[in-house]
């Protein structure tokens, strides 16, 4: 029994849930959210609340194992149409910069080209001096995005130079010490 699916799901106001067949649909103030059902997952609404349950006629431990999966995902689909996700990445370096240009992210990471990175659908990015905000309503999206922000220059242990998450604590190595030999 899994103690995660049988906690119910609140819907905050102003949230539209639209259930037909094995497809769910989310609506809210920050766009709209699909989600593709298993067949051994059975979701209901009562009220103002979501229940996800497994259906007996063909539970197996497969059913049981996506049972806390499948709440946690319209969960965060819940939460993603209302309040929405954002991810916050650092940028340090001298002359590393990044600027949002159209509809992608350029990023000046000491290569010899600009690193560019194309904005997907529901993505936003917003830059203010050495910050990264990517935000949306899809949070496996957002951490996707951010993670490939992230790829482009990895925060190096020596210096520190690159790309991290706000908050990342970076493991700081010593460098080589210079022996002088007196004869």
């Amino acid at each position: 029994m899994s103690r995660i699916g049988k906690r119910p799901i609140e819907i905050p106001v102003g949230i539209t849930l639209e259930i037909k067949d094995e497809n769910l649909k989310v609506t809210g103030p920050k766009g709209t959210l699909d989600l593709k059902l298993n067949r051994e997952i059975n979701v209901e609404q009562k009220d103002n609340q979501v229940l996800v349950s497994i259906r007996q006629e063909t539970a197996t431990g497969k059913a049981s194992a996506l049972w806390g999966l499948y709440r946690v995902l319209i969960s965060n689909m819940i939460e993603g149409v209302s309040k929405g996700f954002e991810k916050k990445l650092e940028i340090e370096g001298v002359g590393f910069k990044a600027a949002v240009q159209g509809d992608e992210l350029v990023l000046n990471l000491g290569f010899v080209n600009p690193v560019k990175v194309k904005k997907p659908a529901g993505i936003n990015f917003l830059v203010e001096k050495n910050v990264i905000t990517v935000s949306g309503a899809d949070k496996q999206a957002v951490g996707e995005i951010a993670a490939i922000i992230r790829k482009q220059k990895k925060a190096e242990p020596y210096k520190g130079k690159g790309i991290k998450y706000q908050g990342e604590k970076i493991r700081r190595k010593e460098g080589k010490k210079v022996v002088s030999s007196k004869k």
